[in-house]
């Protein structure tokens, strides 16, 4: 089973707004068993254009659990708060995982 990503790409227009929506979302993350591998305000553009100021990638055990968590009650208390501060895209992606090199 491959590991789900979830990524978000935000145009920030309310930090304050921002800041409590990440103390509202991060009891679910937890719950979900989630880990944040990066949030980056300024990324680096190797090609064609990016959305936002703001990218955040979170990790989950698998597609399925990415999924349930973004579609929790506990996100669905916070994913509101996130809705009014940023203009966002959100993706989720299975992982990959290399097939073994032969002997």
């Amino acid at each position: 089973m491959s590991k789900g990503y979830v990524i978000l790409t935000e145009a920030v227009r309310d930090r304050a707004g921002m800041d409590a929506y990440s103390r509202a979302a991060a009891p679910s993350l937890v719950e979900a068993g989630a880990s944040v591998l990066a949030v980056d305000e300024e990324p680096r553009v190797l090609e064609g254009r990016w959305h936002g100021d703001r990218t955040v990638v979170l990790e989950f055990a698998s597609v399925e659990a990415a999924r349930a968590w973004y579609e929790s009650a506990g996100y669905a208390r916070a994913k509101p708060l996130r809705q009014a501060a940023a203009d966002t895209n959100a993706v989720l992606l299975a992982g990959f995982e290399m097939p073994p090199r032969p002997a």
